[in-house]
Order: structure tokens, then sequence, then C-alpha cells
């Protein structure tokens, strides 16, 4: 067992058999949908967050995790006498950071380490990934959180979207921005950067014309690819469109760990069904 117990929240976007196999906890983010609340990932996930959407015309409200949620998850590790390591949803981009950062104060110095991944999803995924194989190596959480460090400015995550229906319900672009795209059939690139979520390029045609596009501006020739492990994340897609995608990573990549995983109802809220994303970290 390892000394160091590492944690992620639910926006991380890993498979249930990924955390299974990195032995990682997760703390769940909260969807409020009318009057009742729902962890994410435990009690809700993005089927019934669409429905609300079809129903209500506007996106569900969400939630950070709180400290208390931390320090519950925390303590049962802590009074073992391991050390926690933790990374999550980027600190501009949720108010979770801000709680991890209260909840660490509640334990002995040295015992909660955290970064600030400064990402979502399966950009978050891959550093608790690379955190978790550390360690297993027997690295200290002062020592994981110095090297996650180092792995965050070279994550690249995002995602291409299919409507801009769930950008207009999150004020992210205007109801004439959405109609106009939809008549076009435009699908934005969504990109984050310095953690920040920007729009990228407008890709327009049919959903694979639009991926391939997406896929060069992504990757590319894939000489700045790490071919440790690439994530497709997607939401709710044909299963034919996916693996399109996942196929054409294995053949640019036929060494690489290709891993497929759904987005969860916080990230997936935010974005709409067949929305797809290639991420990655940098050489």
């Amino acid at each position: 067992m390892a000394n160091v117990k590492i944690f992620s929240d639910s926006t991380c976007d890993l498979s249930p058999d990924l955390i299974e196999k990195y032995d990682i906890g997760i703390v769940p983010l909260y969807v409020t949908l009318g009057e009742r609340s729902y962890k994410d990932g435990v009690e809700i996930g993005v089927t019934e967050i669409y429905r609300y959407v079809d129903e209500h015309k506007s996106l569900p409200k969400t939630a950070a995790a709180t400290s208390v949620d931390f320090i519950e998850a925390f303590t049962p590790y802590v009074e073992e006498g391991r050390e926690i390591f933790y990374t999550g949803i980027g600190a501009d981009l949720s108010a979770t950071y801000q709680n991890i950062v209260l909840a660490a104060q509640e334990f002995p110095g040295g015992t909660v380490h955290y970064i600030d991944s400064q990402n979502l999803s399966t950009g978050t995924g891959l550093l608790t990934l690379e955190a978790a194989e550390m360690a297993a190596e027997g690295l200290s959480g002062a020592q994981i959180a110095g090297r996650i460090g180092e792995l965050v400015p070279k994550v690249r995550a995002g995602f291409f979207v299919d409507t801009l229906k769930y950008l207009y319900y999150g004020g992210r672009c205007t109801a004439l921005q959405s109609m106009i795209g939809g008549a076009l059939r435009l699908r934005p690139r969504l990109i984050v950067k310095d953690g920040a979520i920007v729009p990228g390029q407008k890709y327009r045609g049919t959903w694979r014309h639009s991926l391939d596009r997406y896929y060069e501006d992504a990757v590319g020739d894939g000489s700045q690819v790490d071919p440790k492990r690439i994530f497709v994340t997607h939401t709710p897609c044909p299963a034919e469109d996916v693996a399109y995608a996942v196929e054409k990573l294995r053949e640019q990549f036929p060494d690489t760990e290709i891993l497929e995983t759904d987005a969860g109802a916080v990230v997936g809220s935010h974005c709409g069904p067949g929305t797809l994303g290639i991420l990655y970290i940098e050489k």
C-alpha cells in the first residue's frame, strides 16, 4: 500500500475501472435540479442533466465540493498515518480548490498536499493518474506535488461542441449566435488555457468532418504529444463516432495507451451531447 493516498474530484472524468485500478479517492461536486442537490457521478449523470435542460431550457446549477467533504474523505487515511495528495478542477473554474485549501489546514502540517491543475475533465485526470503512479513508486506527498506542478502547463485539453444551445444557456454565447451557429451547423472548439476555458476555431459541416478538422488542430502530426497516454473524453455520442476518433489515435500512436471516458454531469452540463475532446500531456 502506497504511503500517499491520491485524491481528485468528480470532474476528473476518470472511469470507474481507472479509479479502482489506481486506487484513487474521488470527492464529488454537486448538481442542483430544482430544489434538490445531487452528488456528481454518485447520484446523477448526464442523462438526467440533458432531460432537465430539454424540459426547462436552462442549465442546472453546479456547486463545489465543500471543505467538510474533503475533511471527511481524508480523515480515515490520515488516521492510518498516510499522506494525501489532491489535484482536481482548476482554481479559476470552481470554488472547490479554495475548499481543499481550507480542509488541508485542519490536518497536521505536511499531511495534505495539493496542486491547482488549471484544468478540468481528463486534463485533471491525466495529472491524477501520473500522481497515482508516483505514489506507487514510493514518492512522498511533497515530491508528488513538485513533479505534478511541473506537468500542469504541459497538459493540453479541449473539446469540440456539437450544439451551441448549452453554451447559450450557460451565457457563453448570445441567442443570435446560437441560432446562427445552429443554422450554419457550426461546431466551436473550446480550449483550456491558463486555467480558463477560451474559444478556439469553429468547424462547419458534418460531425465527422468537424472531428477531422478538430483532430488536425488538436493533434496534428503528433510530434508534441507525450506518447504515454491520451484520453478521448466525450458526452453521449454515437458509438461509431467515438470509435472513429479512438481508431484515428491508435493508427497514429500505435504504442500509446488510448483511454476512452465519459464526461460526468458537471462537465457535461456545460457543453451538451455530442461533445468530444482529445486530451494529452505535451513532451
